[in-house]
């Protein structure tokens, strides 16, 4: 079975089986390991544009 064949009857669910799916949905893939390359209660550092004041200039170009 594939998606294509259960999409129909997905979308005539109401909202709180709907609701529901998704979390079946989640509960399954969050039970496969190796699912995400990042470690729980680990600390990443993310770069972002703040105090980052040549991307800012970039951006306020690109806005023009």
């Amino acid at each position: 079975m594939n998606l294509a064949e259960i999409l129909p009857s997905i979308q005539q669910l109401s909202i709180i089986e709907k609701i529901k799916l998704i979390q079946i949905l989640a509960a399954d893939v969050e039970a496969v390991e190796d699912i995400s390359p990042l470690e729980q209660l680990k600390t990443y550092d993310l770069p972002t544009p703040y105090n980052n004041f040549g991307a800012g200039a970039i951006l306020m170009q690109a806005a023009d």
